[in-house]
């Protein structure tokens, strides 16, 4: 879990699909973040993602550094706790401006099971499975 949250974040940006009906819907984002174990993305409820993974649990993300690319596939789950929240913003503290663990719309998700796949061209894919 360690290395798949690293890669995100030594990224810097990744991608996240969803689905809204039988039509995918793909967007940057920033945040990852081990809470408990688990892997941990941050949005806010108001938006389309959140209602979509609501809808949907199923989720895949995708991001590439120096010729290496990883992607994870699997279930998210909404978490709403205050200690899960707030461990995210303090892990990104320039997301303060915008949210705060006692608003009623920040929201972080995690992924209730998973594969991992870090691929290249020149080496065999390395998969990992939560």
């Amino acid at each position: 879990m360690e290395r798949i949250c690293k890669f995100l974040k030594d990224a810097g940006v990744y991608y996240l699909a969803t689905c809204e009906g039988d039509q995918p819907r793909v967007r940057p984002f920033g945040t990852a973040h081990i809470f408990e174990g688990k892997l941990y993305i941050q949005t806010g409820k108001k938006k389309d993602v959140a209602k979509q993974l609501n809808a949907n649990p199923k989720a895949e993300l995708c991001a590439f550094k120096d010729g290496v690319w990883l992607r994870v596939a699997g279930e998210m789950q909404a978490d709403d706790r205050v200690e899960a929240k707030k461990s995210m913003l303090d892990a990104y503290p320039e997301l303060r401006g915008m949210y705060d663990e006692n608003d009623d719309n920040t929201i972080v998700y995690f992924f209730t099971s998973g594969k991992a796949t870090f691929s290249s061209f020149t080496s065999a894919p390395q998969t990992v499975e939560f």
